[in-house]
């Protein structure tokens, strides 16, 4: 390459000399012309550079910045004390840093660019306070992690990966509607076993939760062959990794997808380095948690139908906080008639009296406060308590106000319902409503009269149909006779399922 660069450097020269002879020019005047418009090339060349290093670094800003937004939505930077206001903050050069993380002994590499060492910056010298509040709580919950990852064969380090989702807090919830420790959506967590009603939500109990994460890494190491890439599938989901993949013209490495991946996720696999990093190094920072909670030491019992567990904190010599606190997946103090055979957690130095006393404690605590309690289950912000799911397409011309008074719902509950943010939706979204069971069996029976009042008609001469808005491929299937699914989609060559209004479709 070096050979052929010159080969052509001297073919120019030459080119140029003969020119500037043939022009009359003098060859002292030409070799000038020749410096001065190399000169402009690499000074061109240079501003290029630096235009480019410049848009990387606002990137890496506007990263972090997106990442401080997000994290001050869920809470997570709200109540930290500010203290330790004088304490020394070590400065270590990036060099140093660099050698720390290629001599961390893990199994994801930790790569040293930019972008990591901006997020190691930000958490062991901008916000000291959350970072030393994180591991403060790391002893309540990364001896369960250890083991669980240890059961399930995969890296010890993914215990920072909680870490990153929700700063070791169980009931913490995002914008989006994660909920936990590891931050599962309601669907991701109801298919790796995590089950949620109005009394309970599965995905804030740290041991069902870990175990679901387990889970769901594996199979996203599966899927992709990278721990890289699995992290940050399991940041915005395995379609939008793929997507990425295409775009960057199918590159398999984190970094050469980077650019075409959310801008929440480019700067996920970042922070879970640097707090792997801070973790690890946190004496080097002067980080070391000066107060540390542990987990307190329990045992399981088994209770049947409404028991009010403030009563039973009462009469076992306990606080209602500490039974709270033992069972983050309980959002009141109570469980509900409908439970069998519960398991509720409580401290190891009560639960021999309560074992003991066990009847006349219960009886007790069956119906003090029922009805509040129930009550407020039922009226509570987007509660499910007593309701049925069903699903809206939106339709042209709808709004969620008008929706709501459809369904009978609260236009609140349908952005809770839907992780909306705001009162937009568009047509041919899905909505989750849960109503009352009269207007749930009426939305039915509406569904089912209409689907009998449409018979299957022959297939027209064009043999052709154009998708309308909010059709899908069972419902177009469904429209005329001898044509199913798999027949579509194979006439067509389509590989899913998705279709856009105005798409010609082949019927035969």
């Amino acid at each position: 390459m070096i050979c052929s660069f010159r080969k052509f450097k001297a073919y120019m020269t030459a080119g140029a000399l003969s020119v500037a002879g043939l022009c009359g020019m003098p060859e002292a005047e030409a070799q000038n012309n020749d410096r001065e418009l190399d000169s402009a090339r690499l000074r061109g060349r240079f501003m290029e550079d630096l235009k480019w290093v410049h848009r990387e670094m606002l990137e890496a800003d506007e990263d972090l910045r997106a990442f401080k937004a997000n994290r001050a939505i869920r809470g997570l930077e709200a109540s930290i004390p500010v203290d330790f206001r004088d304490e020394h903050i070590p400065r270590v050069s990036p060099e140093v840093l660099a050698q720390r993380l290629k001599a961390l002994d893990t199994e994801i590499p930790m790569t040293y660019n930019r972008y990591s060492k901006s997020f190691i910056d930000y958490y062991t010298i901008r916000d000291r306070a959350y970072s030393r509040q994180a591991m403060s709580r790391k002893s309540m919950y990364f001896p369960i992690f250890e083991r669980k990852l240890r059961e399930h064969g995969l890296p010890d380090e993914l215990k920072y990966l909680a870490v990153v989702e929700s700063g070791l807090k169980p009931r913490v919830m995002s914008r989006a509607g994660a909920i936990g420790l590891w931050q599962f959506m309601s669907r991701t967590g109801k298919y790796y076993g995590l089950s949620y009603d109005h009394f309970q939500d599965e995905r804030m109990d740290p041991e069902k939760s870990t175990e679901a994460a387990c889970r769901y890494l594996k199979d996203l190491y599966m899927m992709f062959g990278d721990w890289e890439l699995a992290l940050a599938a399991y940041n915005c989901g395995p379609g939008n990794v793929r997507k990425a993949i295409r775009r960057s013209d199918y590159k398999r490495n984190f970094w050469q997808i980077y650019r075409y991946l959310p801008r929440e996720t480019r700067s996920y696999l970042p922070q879970f380095i640097a707090l792997t990093y801070t973790f690890k190094h946190a004496e080097e920072h002067n980080l070391v948690a000066r107060v540390e909670n542990h987990p307190i030491e329990t045992d399981t019992v088994r209770m049947n139908g409404f028991v009010n567990l403030k009563v039973v904190a009462n009469l076992i010599g306990t606080s209602m906080d500490s039974v709270s606190f033992v069972n983050p997946s309980l959002k009141y103090e109570a469980i509900p008639d409908s439970y069998k055979n519960y398991v509720v957690n409580l401290p190891v130095s009560n639960v021999d009296y309560f074992r003991q006393n066990r009847t006349w404690i219960l009886d007790s605590a069956s119906n003090v406060d029922k009805k509040r309690i129930m009550h407020r289950a039922k009226t509570s912000p987007a509660s499910i308590f007593g309701r049925d799911l069903i699903y809206y397409r939106v339709k042209r011309g709808d709004v969620l106000g008008s929706i709501a008074i459809r369904y009978g719902v609260k236009v609140r509950d349908l952005r809770n319902w839907n992780s909306l943010r705001g009162n937009m939706i568009r047509v041919g979204q899905r909505l989750r409503i849960y109503t009352r069971g009269s207007v749930a069996s009426k939305y039915r029976n509406s569904k089912s009269s209409a689907k009998k009042n449409v018979a299957p008609r022959d297939i027209p001469s064009s043999r052709v149909h154009y998708v309308k808005q909010g059709e899908s491929l069972w419902s177009i299937s469904r429209m005329y006779k001898n044509v199913s699914v798999e027949k579509i989609k194979k006439l067509n060559g389509l590989k899913r399922n998705n279709l856009k209004p105005g798409q010609k479709l082949y019927l035969s």
